[in-house]
């Protein structure tokens, strides 16, 4: 199921946005921002994982031995 979200951009901004999907780059601005929210993810999961990365190396995460010790 699909979400219609209204934003408010500064016209430089949106000039942008546009230019990007009149270009091709983009099909459409809602691709433009589906793009950009999938990259947001991204970057946030792969922040979690090298915190996760630097906790194991300094001896302070938690090595599961099994899925059940995630309880």
């Amino acid at each position: 199921m699909r979400e219609v979200i209204n934003i408010s951009l500064p016209s430089t901004m949106a000039k942008a946005v546009k230019s990007a999907v009149k270009t091709g780059s983009y099909s459409s601005t809602s691709e433009f921002f589906r793009h950009l929210l999938r990259e947001w993810q991204e970057n946030r999961l792969l922040g979690e994982l090298n915190q996760s990365r630097l906790e194991i190396a300094s001896g302070q995460g938690k090595v599961l031995k099994s899925l059940k010790s995630l309880k």
